[in-house]
């Protein structure tokens, strides 16, 4: 992970449990001392205690590293809420609708912030027939090409996974598309509006 655990997010989250720092200890079998080390910042959890120490705070692993608790504020789900989150290790794409804490390959994930499209990544729309071709002018090499291209519908979301050598185009049905994503491997996330 890209940070450790806090004593202040352990105080608080035991706090709200109503545990005490010796029924907190008891659960990980560690003395009330060690609880006070980690909520005066003196010391830090093992990490083999992180997995049982959040089951006993009632988190998951992501938001005690986090330091945030992760409540879905977002009751309806609204495609323009829509998040990207790329891997840097490995490649995945993850969506989500609405704020989320995502990690991949041990590591939190920053939600991509898309940017217009520039001189460097350009992009072509057309409409053919009942589908837009989607076309970026970017060269596609081994080590710095276009990733995916996709569509934001109304009601979801599709994507099409692109790779080095290959070339960077894609084709979505016209039914509902909003949005136009595209992302470099190198310089992030950029979006051309439909609509």
């Amino acid at each position: 992970m890209n940070q450790y655990v806090t004593g202040t997010m352990i105080k608080r989250l035991r706090e709200a449990r109503g545990l005490t720092q010796q029924q907190l200890a008891a659960k990980l079998n560690v003395s009330d001392k060690t609880i006070s080390k980690w909520e005066t910042a003196r010391g830090y959890p093992d990490i083999s205690l992180i997995e049982p120490l959040s089951a006993a705070l009632g988190v998951s692993v992501i938001e005690l590293f986090s330091g945030e608790d992760v409540v879905n504020r977002n009751r309806m789900a609204n495609m323009r809420r829509m998040k990207l989150h790329v891997c840097p290790i490995c490649g995945n794409v993850i969506q989500s609708i609405g704020e989320a804490v995502i990690s991949c390959c041990g590591i939190v994930l920053p939600t991509l912030e898309a940017e217009p499209a520039d001189d460097g990544h350009r992009v072509s729309i057309e409409k053919v027939e009942d589908e837009y071709y989607v076309t970026v002018s970017h060269d596609m090499l081994k080590k710095h090409y276009i990733s995916f291209i996709a569509a934001v519908k109304d009601d979801g979301f599709e994507l099409v996974k692109l790779y080095p050598e290959g070339s960077a185009e894609a084709r979505f049905k016209l039914r509902m598309v909003r949005r136009i994503l595209f992302y470099c491997n190198r310089h992030g996330l950029y979006a051309v509006s439909l609509r």
